[in-house]
């Protein structure tokens, strides 16, 4: 098997990480869940749930990698008591990433071929009704729904082949910092917007009138599941990039500084798209086609729309595709742990594999959409993301937790003297009950309040 490979410098290692936890649940879901909680006591809700929960879980991660030096399938290996089945979340966590993007490859496609249609003008002049049958013809087209996966899947893979630090660290650096710009630009330009100053206080201002009318509990259930869910934990694709540095930095510093970054991009997106709702009459609260719909009719409708919807969708790309190629490092990093096989053939192996793996979720929406788990609108896509989304991240977190604080796991000492290696930030000792009995109940109520919510 090759030598283990390394990224080549911090600034590597917080973008990557940040990439990957920048996607899809920032820029798409952050802002219209905010929207339907209300606004402001959301946000700082969301907050408060990031420093309490969030943050901690990462650090895990980050040093249960470190320390096994290992991928995440065989991370467990060394750590583990002898005898002990900690190692099956391993192989669990693999399953997670594999699984995630078989769907998440294609919501990525989607959004390239976004970007491809506003830079050629097809919006341009475009009335609600007509973009709507855009993306719903989208859906329907089983050979743009596979095109688009293609092209998302080869470039991934491409980045991949090239090498750790050749490939995917100096390619997302560039990618990471061109994303910010973008989202900085738009933002400036949305604080020009006629409605700018009502989307603005609806986003930023708390109103406890409006979050009493939705419910306070409900509110605070919305803030931590999106404040857990956005930092991507749970399936090792954390883990993977803490075994890839050294013990100069502390990890508890790390996780601040990506949890930073990916809060400043998920609060730039509601910057972006807040101003514009309230300036073009649309509902905050719109779902997923504030997206796909809501924000196509914002830009054929102002000036120089071509220009800022063509800026957005790219950002928007960037932001997908720092996932994608995190997640995908996971699993040839997993790939190569298990086969002993070099870069380049793992990823021609695993591109091919994940190309047909993720084709039911492309297939979903038209060929074979008479298949509805979920009962009416449901599809492929939804049982995929049940499955990461409801059960393998809040699972895997409640495993990292535990294995960190308990006897007959790794246990506190080790979890503290890893994390604490270095300089920066420290891990309070002191936290040592708080993290064994609190955090793993509330991550428990959140599995069991999503099932639950996702069933009602």
């Amino acid at each position: 098997m090759e030598k283990r490979e390394k990224l080549g410098s911090r600034l590597g290692f917080i973008l990557l990480s940040a990439g990957c936890a920048i996607g899809l649940g920032n820029v798409w879901k952050f802002p219209y869940i905010t929207g339907q909680y209300g606004g402001g006591v959301f946000l700082i809700l969301y907050f408060l749930m990031l420093v309490m929960f969030g943050i901690p879980v990462m650090t895990m991660e980050f040093a249960i990698g470190r320390a096994s030096q290992k991928a995440p399938v065989r991370m467990y290996d060394d750590l583990e008591p002898e005898k002990s089945k900690w190692h099956i979340h391993g192989i669990v966590g693999m399953i997670g990433c594999i699984m995630l993007m078989m769907y998440y490859a294609v919501v990525a496609g989607w959004i390239v071929r976004y970007f491809v249609k506003f830079v050629c003008g097809d919006f341009t002049g475009a009335t609600p009704n007509m973009i709507g049958d855009k993306f719903a013809s989208m859906l329907a087209s089983p050979a743009i729904n596979i095109v688009y996966l293609a092209i998302v899947v080869i470039i991934s893979f491409t980045v991949l082949a090239i090498g750790l630090q050749g490939g995917l660290e100096r390619i997302t650096k560039y990618m990471m910092v061109a994303l910010l710009l973008i989202m900085v630009v738009l933002a400036i330009n949305s604080f020009t917007m006629s409605g700018s100053k009502e989307g603005l206080s609806f986003f930023l201002l708390p109103d406890l009138d409006r979050t009493l009318d939705i419910g306070f509990t409900n509110v605070l259930m919305g803030a931590l599941n999106q404040a857990f869910f956005t930092l991507s934990i749970g399936i090792g694709s954390m883990a993977v990039f803490g075994s890839y540095i050294n013990k100069e930095r502390s990890l508890l510093g790390e996780s601040v500084n990506i949890t930073i970054l990916d809060t400043f991009v998920a609060i730039t997106a509601g910057l972006i798209m807040f101003p514009a709702c309230f300036s073009y009459g649309i509902d905050v609260s719109a779902g997923p086609s504030l997206l796909f719909v809501t924000m196509p009719n914002v830009f054929a409708n102002m000036s120089l729309g071509r220009l800022w919807g063509s800026l957005f969708f790219l950002f928007m790309s960037f932001a997908a595709l720092s996932t994608a190629f995190a997640v995908y490092e996971n699993i040839i990093a997993n790939v190569m742990e298990l086969t002993g096989m070099n870069r380049k053939k793992t990823c021609l192996i695993c591109g091919i594999g994940m190309f047909i793996l993720a084709l039911p979720c492309a297939l979903g929406f038209n060929v074979w959409s008479d298949f509805m788990p979920f009962g009416e609108g449901s599809g492929v896509l939804d049982l995929e993301d049940f499955i990461v989304s409801n059960l393998l991240l809040p699972i895997g977190a409640i495993v990292y937790v535990l294995f960190c604080t308990i006897r007959c796991g790794w246990g506190w000492d080790s979890f503290i003297k890893e994390a604490n290696a270095g300089k920066g930030l420290k891990m309070p000792y002191w936290l040592k009950n708080y993290m064994r009995f609190f955090v793993p109940v509330v991550l428990m109520v959140i599995l069991i309040a999503g099932l639950i919510g996702f069933f009602k």
